[in-house]
């Protein structure tokens, strides 16, 4: 079992590596919780970008990664950079000792997600990867519902996101987006977080299914379906798609068992619409109050989610999503695009 002293008795020192769109949910939850988390310094590629956080921020900024590492004294990294280039960013965070916490996807390649979890447990460091969602108020009532075996025989789940990315989003961000190498889909990129909720929610996947098509000019694709078979006996679906005319429609998902059927819908899935189970229980009542009002399909997670990452680090909690359970929802998503590729039915694990 790895040992991980705790950091106690002063404040959580944290760089920001990439200041781009996510980056926003950092920023603002290290400053919610600046009586724990300082920020010391930050990185980023493009010296326009850098020159306005540094202004915002007041901390030293860098352009390159690894001189920052050298010349600050940092326990934890945030990466907000492309998905791809996670990997060897966690892996010389690791090589410095620095807990790594990493945006979504961890990682653009099966081998590359292992790659980060090996190296971090080589030089004892943490690697957190971001799974807001799952600390939204209204899937944690699920969640509870779920591991209460409310639900009883889960018979049926699918989950809908019906978002739209214009062509312009893609052509933003120095031709990164829409690639495979730096970025990867709508299942990868903007729907990762609702094939987290596949595993997180209903238990291990045996088998996908999946078709994928592309409309815009980009590698990757921006529409497309998924059946999942668990292991429990469980059958569902996925269908997603950035071509919603013309806003973000639904971010949604859907659970029939034996004893119970809830839909939780709304942009984000943050409007509980259907909450039906043939036991009531006390905190059926909390419903209404766990809906929330939103535009942003981000939810308000990031800030809950740092909670416990500094909890993790003062040594009084474990990691609500570490490396292997990032994994989870990344063998996923290679297995679904190996199953559009080569049109077959692609069982898991991967590797055995």
């Amino acid at each position: 079992m790895q040992h991980y002293p705790a950091i106690t008795g002063r404040k959580i020192k944290m760089a920001v590596v990439g200041c781009g769109r996510i980056s926003r949910n950092h920023f603002g939850s290290i400053e919610k919780h600046s009586d724990e988390l300082e920020l010391v310094a930050i990185c980023d590629i493009d010296p326009v970008v850098l020159a306005e956080h540094v202004e915002k921020h007041k901390v030293p900024a860098y352009l390159d990664m690894e001189e920052m590492l050298q010349k600050e004294q940092i326990d934890l990294v945030a990466l907000c950079t492309p998905s791809g280039i996670h990997p060897n960013q966690a892996v010389l965070a690791a090589r410095h000792k620095v807990h790594v916490m990493t945006e979504k996807p961890m990682a653009t390649r099966w081998r590359d997600g292992v790659r980060m979890v090996k190296a971090c447990d080589e030089f004892g460091v943490r690697l957190f990867v971001v799974k807001q969602n799952r600390c939204n108020t209204t899937l944690q009532l699920l969640k509870r519902a779920v591991t209460e075996k409310r639900f009883g025989k889960i018979h049926m789940v699918h989950l809908n996101v019906f978002w739209t990315r214009p062509q312009s989003y893609y052509d933003q961000g120095n031709g990164w987006r829409g690639t495979w190498e730096f970025d990867g889909g709508a299942f990868m990129n903007q729907a990762s977080h609702y094939v987290d909720l596949l595993d997180w929610l209903i238990g291990p996947v045996e088998k996908v299914q999946a078709m994928m098509t592309t409309t815009r000019d980009i590698e990757v694709e921006d529409t497309g379906v998924l059946n999942v078979k668990w292991r429990n006996g469980a059958l569902g679906s996925m269908s997603v798609t950035m071509l919603t005319y013309p806003q973000n429609l639904e971010g949604s998902i859907t659970i029939l068992g034996e004893k119970g059927t809830v839909r939780i819908g709304g942009v984000a899935v943050n409007d509980i619409q259907l909450w039906q189970f043939d036991q009531p229980k006390d905190y059926d009542r909390q419903i209404q109050e766990a809906n929330y009002e939103t535009t942003s399909v981000y939810g308000f997670g990031h800030p809950l989610y740092y909670k416990n990452t500094i909890d993790v680090l003062r040594g009084d909690a474990e990691p609500q999503t570490d490396g292997r359970e990032g994994l989870k929802s990344l063998e996923l998503l290679i297995a679904a695009y190996l199953s559009s590729r080569d049109g077959k039915t692609v069982s898991l694990p991967l590797e055995y």
